[in-house]
């Protein structure tokens, strides 16, 4: 669990390399705040930072297992939680494997050396792994089905570099923060190519995926894709399973020896787990405690939107937690706090690369922090159930879902300022010409659509259906998944998403999409699921997106800052801008407001933070 780092070279002994794996390590050391160790030896080091959420006493990594004789036979390092770790004990315990302690990492170390390269398959849950097989001299990257964990790499003329995030790559120095053209264009693009990354020669393990590293080369192998399958269950039997299946992937992800919190914003996604979780707790003799984020002001200032949120989320929250029976905290955050520039600083760390998202991401930092000092090191959150249970209106708003790109990027397009990707507007117009980020956008939707599996015989509509959900799991909700992890891993709090479960997953996605939007009611097949264990009003409340800040004192900060950037000739992004629309956004009268403030605000938050971050990484384009 935590954070893994590693270096495989094949042409050298790596023993007296202990200070650089070291200080890959280090940079991972908000991941694991409770602890570190390596293990090197020959042509492999491998390193782990610690958040001791199983088996304090025994579960330290990497793991080793050592035959009879004493020497080293296999290595392992773990980022994540194994949720099936017991019964695969029990499994492996019968055909003879011992165990020293009842941490996850152990168990899926015995795992790989039962069953070999094949061992992926038999995980559930959420992590990214290396097992480094000292016969064999080779390397095993593993990463999670849906790629809740991140796990990139960056091969050598030798080897390979590895780590949970780029900024333990860049400790290394055969690893520079270059960034060309492709890497620019993932920056802003609406949504992720799988194994991409930004800075170059740096790529991700794809999700569902191994990799294996030898001294001839590397292989990758995919153990896991999205099945179409018939779904001939009645809507009766659907609600059920769907039940029973939401309801043990909220056990299996409650498996830890500290207390596991939940995120409770009042609506039906987080709502329906903290549910769920508080059945478990009270059966196991305790109380869930959960957690809400709240600006000050917020209410006083909201605006409702029309598709991204209509209701503000304290009501809800405060209800939901009184008829479920949490020991409820509201964390309040005002205005100062999320414009506080050093938090946009540390937002910007905690992901490697800069956001257009401002306020959503110093509020999300904040929040775990505040949980981290709350005693709350692993979480519960709804992540991924929109993608799952098709909850985001552009799934089923004809005009976007029948588009003849992402049905997001559908939707983006239709405000001038996120025409080629959130936070673009203020870009040079002839590098976005030269770059051509929408073109970059709609060739990675025509390949992505080559991958979507389908049934003989299904009709337009329902092919279509199942098109939408496959990129909205494979494209869209990478992205916000590696937000919420780096964001949460960043205070050390580990973000837990039952939706992800392997087993929901796969069913719900087979589900014909009538089933999952009754009477045009979104997320209908979730919410009759849960229909026993809520209040009504918070049941049926139409999806809220995560929360943005009201107050105009807010986009004032923006702007202001924006404007000494702008203005500042020798500012690091000064080159990558446009002088017309920068020009346009300084003259405007005020700071943006209104139902699209965030959009127009996101250019100038995007500008910001790419300042930031060609100075602090001291990033070199090669464009």
């Amino acid at each position: 669990m935590s954070g893994i780092a590693g270096w495989v070279d094949f042409e050298r002994d790596l023993t007296p390399e202990a200070p650089t794996v070291r200080a890959m390590a280090a940079a991972l050391a908000h991941r694991g705040p409770d602890g570190s160790g390596e293990w090197i030896e020959g042509h492999a080091a491998l390193a782990h930072r610690r958040l001791a959420l199983l088996d304090p006493e025994h579960g330290a990594q990497p793991a080793l297992v050592e035959s009879e004789s004493g020497s080293p036979v296999a290595v392992l390092t773990l980022d994540g939680a194994v949720t099936n770790h017991r019964e695969l004990r029990r499994e492996l315990a019968a055909k003879g494997h011992r165990f020293t302690g009842h941490g996850d990492a152990e168990v899926a170390l015995h795992a790989y050396l039962e069953w070999g390269g094949a061992f992926p398959e038999r995980l559930e849950g959420l992590f990214a792994l290396a097992v480094w097989d000292v016969r064999r001299q080779e390397l095993l990257l593993v990463r999670d089905r849906l790629g809740v964990k991140p796990l990139c790499y960056f091969l050598t003329p030798s080897g390979v570099v590895f780590g949970s995030e780029p900024k333990a790559l860049l400790a290394h120095p055969a690893v520079a923060p270059v960034v060309d053209a492709d890497g620019l264009r993932e920056l802003f693009a609406h949504s992720r190519k799988p194994g991409t990354a930004v800075f170059r020669g740096t790529r991700e393990v794809l999700p569902g995926h191994t990799m294996t590293v030898r001294a001839p080369g590397t292989g990758h192998r995919r153990y896991w894709s999205l099945p179409a399958r018939p779904h001939t269950d009645s809507l009766e039997t659907t609600v059920a399973t769907v039940r029973g299946l939401l309801s043990e992937a909220v056990a299996s992800h409650l498996r830890a020896d500290v207390p596991v919190g939940a995120m409770l914003s009042g609506g039906i996604d987080s709502s329906a787990l903290t549910a769920l979780a508080a059945g478990e707790a009270r059966a196991a003799g305790g109380r869930l405690r959960s957690f809400s984020v709240n600006f000050s002001g917020y209410a006083e200032n909201f605006e409702p939107h029309p598709t991204m949120r209509a209701t503000p989320d304290a009501p809800y929250a405060a209800l939901a937690a009184e008829h479920i029976g949490t020991e409820h905290t509201e964390i309040l955050l005002d205005t100062a706090a999320l414009a506080d520039p050093r938090t946009h600083a540390a937002a910007l760390r905690s992901q490697d690369a800069p956001s257009p998202l401002g306020d959503m991401d110093t509020s999300l930092l904040l929040f775990f922090e505040a949980l981290r000092g709350a005693g709350i090191t692993a979480v519960l959150s709804g992540e991924t159930a929109d993608e799952v249970f098709n909850g985001y209106f552009w799934a089923y708003d004809a005009g976007h879902s029948n588009s003849t790109t992402f049905p997001w990027v559908s939707f983006e397009r239709g405000h001038d300022a996120a025409a080629g990707g959130l936070g673009c507007s203020l870009v040079d117009r002839t590098l976005r010409k030269e770059l051509d980020f929408m073109e970059y956008a709609d060739q990675h939707y025509r390949d992505a659509l080559t991958e979507v599996p389908h049934l003989a015989g299904e009709g337009a509509a329902e092919r279509r259906a199942r098109e939408v959900t496959y990129l909205a799991l494979t494209r869209w909700a990478p992205t916000h998944l590696d937000r919420a992890d780096r964001m949460s891993m960043a205070h050390g709090v580990q973000l837990r998403p039952p939706f992800c479960d392997r087993a929901l997953v796969e069913y719900v996605y087979n589900v014909p999409a009538e089933l999952k939007r009754v009477n045009g009611q979104e997320k209908s097949l979730l919410r009759a699921a849960v229909a026993d264990l809520l209040p009504e009003r918070v049941l049926n409340r139409p999806k809220s997106a995560y929360p943005t800040v009201q107050e105009a004192a807010y986009g004032e900060f923006v702007r202001y800052r924006f404007g000494d950037v702008a203005e500042d000739r020798t500012a690091p992004v000064a080159p990558l801008l446009d002088a017309e629309a920068t020009r346009a956004a300084l003259g405007a009268a005020a700071a943006p407001r209104g139902a699209f403030a965030w959009v127009e605000r996101a250019s100038m938050e995007m500008v910001l933070q790419l300042n930031t971050w060609l100075a602090d990484y001291r990033v070199e384009l090669r464009l």
